[in-house]
């Protein structure tokens, strides 16, 4: 499970054997998200609004990082 980030009590990740659309694991306390980085959709969100608004923020702010590391994990 590759961590991309940790910040703000916030933990971007993806598991090992994912598939497409890219997309990221977002964790804080027991609340969590899963991002699509192409479309910023949230596809699941246990999060609170605040912290999934943060997280959408932090996620657009690493988001070419966030795509360079999975391109570089599957290719």
């Amino acid at each position: 499970m590759p961590t991309l980030l940790n910040l703000k009590g916030f933990k971007f990740f993806f598991y090992a054997n994912e598939h497409e659309p890219k997309h990221v694991h977002v964790m804080k306390g027991e609340g969590f998200a899963k991002i699509e980085l192409h479309t910023m959709r949230v596809v699941q969100n246990c999060l609170k609004p605040k912290e999934l608004k943060t997280a959408l923020s932090l996620t657009k702010e690493h988001q070419k990082e966030f795509e360079r590391t999975w391109d570089e994990w599957f290719n």
